[in-house]
């Protein structure tokens, strides 16, 4: 079990949405480099990056942010946003992020992502960003007609290293994960799974903690870290004492 703080880039800067709005958005730090340091020396082992202004315009966009990032840590980086084309997962790759999500392209060209995975092994996630069931689209900004499960079964057998699961509904919200879900689906698809959006506090640890939510690789923290609601050393202590060092499973 792993927590991947996240850091939302746009315009440059570490910011977080709520449910997903651009225009909702409120800067929690300038120097997101910064940012992944602090992340860092508070103990972490990953980070989970989304270029949001990527997402929107379906390339990347603050590449010199994930850049600054990159040097500023030692992390292994998750990266997400505007990664759409296999040119642009082998750009990244490349310059040494360790995963690639994707998300938009995971619905309008499953083969790219089949592809992918089958070219970069372990380097390639899933992003599934559901809003009632069903997955959006484009930073969100459209809704397909293709449930969540659908969606992961599809890439059931494609070598896919993670599933990155969003309840849109509760992101940035501070309302708790939606554990039921992605427990669900997780419990449905043998690719390792990602809890997101919503983390609101120490309590959603202890939730991740419980016997019945083992099966999930991880959760992403966002808003609950940058206003103090969830403490990082409690939040990592916890899930070491349940899991080990760190909750890392060795599996990546």
């Amino acid at each position: 079990m792993i927590l991947f703080p996240a850091i939302d880039l746009k315009d440059g800067q570490c910011v977080r949405l709520r449910q997903g709005e651009m225009d909702q958005a409120t800067v929690f730090n300038a120097d997101p480099a910064a940012q992944a340091k602090a992340f860092e020396e508070q103990g972490f082992e990953w980070l989970h990056v989304v270029d949001l202004n990527g997402a929107f315009e379906g390339k990347p966009v603050n590449g010199p942010a994930v850049e600054a990032i990159f040097d500023a840590t030692h992390l292994p980086i998750q990266l997400g946003g505007g990664i759409r084309d296999l040119d642009t997962i082998a750009m990244w790759l490349e310059k040494g992020i360790d995963r690639v999500i994707l998300g938009t392209a995971a619905v309008r060209d499953p083969d790219l992502v089949c592809e992918a995975a089958r070219d970069f092994p372990n380097c390639v996630a899933v992003g599934i960003d559901a809003r009632d069931g069903k997955v959006a689209i484009e930073g969100w900004a459209e809704t397909s007609q293709m449930t969540a499960l659908d969606l992961a079964r599809r890439f059931e057998d494609a070598g896919v290293a993670a599933i990155v699961h969003t309840d849109i509904a509760r992101d940035g919200l501070l309302e708790g994960l939606n554990l039921d879900a992605t427990a669900a689906l997780a419990d449905a698809v043998a690719i390792p799974v990602i809890a997101s959006g919503g983390l609101a506090s120490i309590d959603d640890i202890r939730r991740l903690c419980e016997p019945r939510y083992e099966k999930l690789d991880g959760a992403i923290a966002g808003r609950a870290l940058y206003d103090g609601r969830l403490d990082p050393k409690d939040a990592l202590a916890l899930i070491s004492a349940r899991y080990g060092h760190h909750g890392v499973t060795g599996q990546y």
